[in-house]
């Protein structure tokens, strides 16, 4: 305990504030304070400007929005507060910093999506513009509308362009490979249906037909009886 006390009075004291320092920190908090009481004050008053401002828009029955100027971003967070009790609309236009106002809209007048778009864009809107856009949107929708009406043309007597094929596999085969794979896919055309169906038409009669079906017949019958008696002379020998 004698040498923590000892050490501890060989320590140097913290330095005491004098009475000038005292009344300069008690004069700077002071100063702070009207500060701050001014800019409640000033913001105040400002929200009341703007709630006159709108009431008087509101009763205004030609008017169907009205513009605010730039301003930063704790103002038009005021103008937001006062539209929302207003129930009225409040938008956003341009850069921070630069040129950032607030647009408002009665309810009855709300913007169109267009028209939003168009002052995002920085650009101006009016009632010849709104006419275009609508006009543009009704012919691109008849447009789809003919399109879809329209029927599909189908495609028939469809014959394989062997060209193709040659095309195709000639980097993977050979140029003659491919010739030759292309003249063999011509040749056997036929057999998997790639013919015109003119083509498979029977031209034979009824009279013919029937004709060929019995000799078919007959012909199959001999053929039978020949095996069975080949098949009964092996036996027999």
């Amino acid at each position: 305990m004698d040498l923590l006390g000892s050490i501890l009075n060989s320590m140097d004291k913290p330095p005491t504030i004098s009475d000038k320092q005292k009344a300069l920190m008690k004069k700077q908090k002071e100063e702070y304070q009207k500060h701050q009481k001014a800019e409640a004050e000033r913001l105040k008053l400002f929200r009341e400007k703007v709630e006159g401002k709108i009431n008087k828009f509101l009763q205004d029955d030609d008017a169907k929005e009205y513009k605010f100027p730039a301003m930063d971003q704790i103002h038009r967070s005021i103008i937001h507060d006062v539209a929302e009790v207003a129930n009225i609309w409040a938008y956003s236009f341009g850069e921070e910093g630069i040129n950032r106002h607030i647009v408002i809209f009665k309810r009855e007048y709300a913007p169109s999506e267009d028209q939003l778009n168009t002052l995002r864009r920085g650009e101006e809107w009016n009632e010849e513009i709104a006419k275009r856009l609508i006009e543009e949107r009704e012919k691109r929708a008849k447009e789809e509308q003919e399109a879809a009406a329209k029927p599909r043309k189908r495609k028939d007597n469809f014959v394989p362009n062997n060209s193709y094929y040659k095309d195709k596999y000639q980097h993977l085969i050979g140029k003659e490979a491919a010739l030759a794979a292309a003249r063999k896919t011509e040749a056997n055309n036929s057999s998997y249906g790639c013919v015109p169906s003119e083509n498979k038409k029977d031209q034979r009669s009824i009279e013919q037909t029937l004709a060929d079906i019995r000799a078919k017949k007959r012909k199959l019958q001999t053929t039978k009886e020949s095996e069975h008696i080949d098949k009964h002379s092996n036996r027999t020998v």
